[in-house]
């Protein structure tokens, strides 16, 4: 709680009526053996200022970083209103509504992220959130391999997320899955198309149950989802899309990829209203077809009627083992992100499609005009010049590692240093521009990178 209303007067009052002469009474019951001695080494107790004023100038010692790294966690403008309601005690201290007679107001807000994440998505059906987007992914690999009864084979591109795919790989290595990685094309940054056919047979017939296809790919890059989605359906195979979801208020769903659309749809929902906090926590989206909702892990929230007549809301499926036999669960990943769900869906309802739209252009345009700055100084170069969204690899003439030091001494995040991960691509650097970068924030970045770098082109 940010108050504590209670005087000592109060605290008395409510001693006297339970019959005890102070709050040590109430734990009177643990022996003074067990209990903690006096920290004598803690500083004297501080005022409301005093406290106010230590926890400003260790703050400062931080520092304070402009940001220019996205990389599957983006910096968004998060109207105060959303966790203003999210951390209400209603919904803050709201656990799995096992009772819907008295969490009708988090089933309705479940069953309203629901729908607007379907909508989203372009697909028939939501659950109510995962662990995060990572594990999403390797639940939707769960799922297909299920769906797909036969084939215990799922192919994943090098585009996708390199930490998603060690998080696929741990979850699913032990289950008898394999999972082929495809490589990139070097030259365009997207799914490499000519090996999904090369050698001939390889992947034909009933040999794969899935393929992951990114939009946009970890690179920024969009992808040639609709050839994607058709190839997999060809094979008989599930398309699984993974998913930026402020890049779907512009994107083609997808639902709408391809002939018949993608099957199964995941995403890391952090860009939907959840702050930057040293990597979470975060919440998982899924979304897929209605044939396989049965397959689906999670839990859904359904709309119903009651014996009056009135609206009512209802966990109508739960495939979780805390509900069933462990052996029949879809999943015992049994963390369901609720109060991020909270703060996406009011993020959503205050921005509404046409907010998501305006967020979606802002990124899209401060990250294409970053990129040609950037690329106007000598030793600084796009490495794939294809269409992108939110973020662009460029490729540095000196150390990625080195100048990346040097902008964060200058109190910038630069970029995340594609080397580790993608060592062909050399000195290689991801960088992001989200609608709160300004053009003095981009100033200040080209500035320095110019210093770092070398003389900007005229």
């Amino acid at each position: 709680m940010p108050f504590v209303p209670h005087t000592p007067e109060d605290v008395q009052a409510m001693l006297a009526v339970i019959g005890a002469g102070s709050v040590e009474d109430l734990f009177d019951e643990i022996p003074a053996s067990l209990r903690a001695a006096p920290m004598e080494r803690i500083l004297p107790a501080l005022n409301e200022m005093q406290v106010t004023r230590l926890m400003h100038e260790r703050a400062a010692q931080d520092g304070s970083y402009l940001n220019f790294i996205g990389a599957g966690a983006y910096e968004h403008h998060i109207p105060a209103a959303v966790w203003e309601i999210t951390t209400r005690g209603e919904f803050y201290s709201a656990y799995t509504p096992y009772q819907a007679e008295a969490s009708q107001g988090t089933l309705q807000l479940l069953y309203e992220f629901q729908s607007m994440m379907s909508s989203l998505m372009g697909l028939d059906v939501s659950n109510a959130s995962l662990y995060d987007g990572a594990s999403a992914l390797a639940e939707a690999v769960l799922m297909a391999v299920r769906a797909h009864r036969k084939a215990r084979r799922v192919l994943i591109p090098r585009s996708v997320h390199p930490l998603y795919r060690q998080v696929v790989q741990a979850i699913v290595r032990n289950q008898q899955i394999e999972v082929v990685e495809i490589p990139v094309d070097e030259s365009l940054g997207i799914t490499d198309l000519s090996a999904l056919d090369l050698p001939r047979g390889q992947h034909e017939g009933g040999e794969i149950a899935a393929l992951v296809i990114p939009q946009p790919n970890f690179f920024g890059v969009l992808e040639e989802v609709d050839t994607l989605t058709d190839w997999a359906h060809e094979q008989g195979a599930l398309a699984v899309a993974v998913v930026n979801p402020t890049a779907m208020a512009l994107l083609k769903p997808p639902g709408q990829w391809g002939k018949q659309g993608a099957d199964i749809a995941v995403a890391e929902g952090q860009p939907l209203g959840a702050p930057l906090a040293s990597g979470g926590p975060y919440f998982g989206v899924m979304c897929c077809k209605q044939k396989l909702v049965r397959q689906m892990p999670g839990r859904i929230i359904g709309r119903t009627v009651d014996t009056d007549g009135k609206t009512g809301f209802a966990l109508t499926l739960q495939a979780r083992e805390q509900h069933i036999r462990r052996s029949k669960a879809t999943s015992n990943i049994c963390t369901n992100q609720g109060l991020l769900v909270t703060a996406a869906t009011i993020y959503m309802a205050l921005t509404g499609a046409e907010g998501l739209k305006r967020v979606a252009a802002n990124c899209h345009a401060n990250t294409r005009e970053l990129a040609r700055r950037l690329t106007a100084i000598d030793g600084v170069e796009q490495v794939f010049e294809r269409p992108f969204f939110h973020e662009v690899a460029l490729r540095l003439n000196r150390s990625a590692d080195d100048v990346l030091r040097e902008l964060e001494d200058q109190s910038i995040i630069g970029g995340f240093n594609l080397h580790r991960h993608y060592p062909d691509l050399g000195n290689a650097i991801l960088v992001c521009a989200t609608e709160t970068r300004t053009r003095e924030d981009m100033d200040r970045y080209v500035a320095e990178m110019g210093r770092i770098i070398g003389s900007t082109r005229r």
